[in-house]
C-alpha cells in the first residue's frame, strides 16, 4: 500500500547518499551504487524499492554484454518503462520490434509481454516499474554480487539454464515470435494505455528558455501511475526553490552535468546518477554543461499539466537557444494555483565547486 510522507519532517532531511534508505525520504545514488545482482551475465543494480518509495515504484539499471537479454514475459499488475542509457538494444512487443539507442524508450502496460536483447557490450537500460514490488524477486535470487560490472566469463551470480533469463516477478513467461525490427519513427504518444516505442526527444515537445521538455509518457498511457519527461538544455542557473505535496519527483542525468539542490544539500549529477525527491522535499536544479539531458520520472501524474502550461508546443526535436523569452515562463506561474507546486524561495546560491566550468 502507498504511504504518504510527513511533509514537515521531509523539509528538514538531508538526502541519504549512495544507500537505499528503506523509508520514504530524499536520497541520491551515484552511478554504480545500489543493490547489485548478476543474473545470466546481466548486472541488475536496484536503485529504488517499494520500501524506499512508499510503494509507488521500484527501479533498476540493467547492464549487460552483447547478446544478453530476456525472452517474452509479462507482469500482470505493473506498468513498466525501459530507457536506454548506453549502447543499443532490440526490444520486442507482440508483433513488433525496434532497435533502440540512447534516450529511446519502450512502455509496457500490465499484462503486455516484452522481450529484449542487448546489441552492444556494456549496454545499459533503466527499468522503471509501478507500483513497487516487481523487483522483489531479485533480492531472494541468490545472485547478489559486490561487483559494479558483469563478470567477463558470465559465471558470477545466478546462471539460468532454461533459455529464459530470470526476470522480476511474479512474471509470466511466454513463447512469442521474435520478428525483425522495424525502423518506424515512433514519435507520437498513443491515446491510451497500450504498449509503444518512443524515440528520444519526441512525443509531446514543450520549449522552455534555452531548453525543451519531451513528454515521453503521460498519465493516460500509464493508468495515472506516472509520467516521464526528457529535458534537454543549455547551461542555466538554478530555478526557484519549491516542493510538491502530492507527488514524488525523480531525476536521472542522462548526459552532461546537473546540479541538484535538495533540502539545502547540493549534489552534482553526471551520467547515470539518480536523486529521489519525495513529496515535501525542497528542491531545485541547474544545468551545468552544454546540451545536458535529464530524465524526470514523476509519480503520480498530477504534475503533468505544468509542462503544458509553462512550455511552448513545438514540432522540433531540438531546443533553440534564445528562442523562448524567459518572461513567458514566469508569466505563466500565476496559472499554477491548481497544480501541485509550492514555491518557497529564490533560486539557491551555488556553493559547491564554484570553479567548475
Amino acid at each position: 500500500m502507498n504511504t504518504a510522507p510527513d511533509l514537515d519532517a521531509i523539509h528538514g532531511l538531508a538526502p541519504v547518499i549512495d544507500a537505499l534508505p528503506g523509508e520514504q525520504v530524499p536520497y541520491a545514488v551515484a552511478s554504480g551504487e545500489g543493490l547489485r545482482y548478476e543474473i545470466d551475465n546481466q548486472l541488475w543494480t536496484v536503485i529504488a524499492r517499494a520500501s524506499d518509495t512508499g510503494g509507488l515504484f521500484d527501479a533498476a539499471f540493467v547492464l549487460g554484454p552483447r547478446g544478453a537479454g530476456s525472452g517474452f514475459h509479462s507482469l500482470a499488475d505493473h506498468q513498466r518503462s525501459y530507457y536506454v542509457f548506453a549502447g543499443l538494444a532490440q526490444f520486442w512487443l507482440p508483433g513488433e520490434s525496434r532497435i533502440l539507442g540512447v534516450g529511446d524508450s519502450v512502455h509496457v502496460p500490465p499484462g503486455t509481454p516484452v522481450a529484449y536483447r542487448m546489441l552492444g557490450h556494456q549496454t545499459k537500460l533503466l527499468m522503471w516499474c509501478a507500483p513497487g514490488g516487481a523487483l522483489d524477486a531479485l533480492h531472494t535470487s541468490g545472485g547478489a554480487v559486490d561487483s559494479r560490472v558483469y563478470s567477463a566469463d558470465g559465471k558470477a551470480g545466478v546462471v539460468v539454464t532454461t533459455g529464459q533469463v530470470l526476470v522480476p516477478g511474479p512474471a509470466l513467461l511466454q513463447d512469442l515470435p521474435m520478428i525483425a525490427a522495424s525502423d518506424a519513427w515512433d514519435d507520437v504518444l498513443p491515446d491510451g494505455v497500450e504498449g509503444y516505442f518512443l524515440r528520444a526527444h519526441t512525443g509531446d515537445n514543450r520549449e522552455w528558455p534555452d531548453s525543451m521538455n519531451s513528454i515521453g509518457a503521460r498519465g493516460r498511457n500509464t493508468g495515472g501511475r506516472y509520467f516521464s519527461v526528457l529535458t534537454a538544455g543549455a547551461k542555466a542557473p538554478y530555478i526557484p526553490q519549491h516542493f510538491h505535496r502530492l507527488h514524488t519527483e525523480n531525476f536521472f542525468c542522462l548526459s552532461g552535468r546537473v546540479w541538484l539542490y535538495a533540502n539545502g544539500t547540493e549534489r552534482l549529477l553526471t551520467e547515470g546518477d539518480f536523486v529521489h525527491a519525495p513529496a515535501g522535499t525542497v528542491h531545485s536544479f541547474a544545468f551545468d554543461a552544454h546540451n545536458t539531458r535529464m530524465l524526470g520520472m514523476l509519480t503520480s501524474d498530477v504534475f503533468e499539466p505544468f509542462f503544458d502550461i509553462t512550455g511552448v508546443a513545438t514540432e522540433n526535436a531540438v531546443y533553440t537557444e534564445g528562442l523562448v523569452d524567459p518572461g513567458f515562463l514566469m508569466s505563466k506561474l500565476g496559472d499554477l494555483a491548481d497544480l501541485d507546486v509550492q514555491f518557497v524561495g529564490p533560486p539557491p546560491t551555488r556553493v559547491q565547486a564554484s570553479d567548475l566550468r
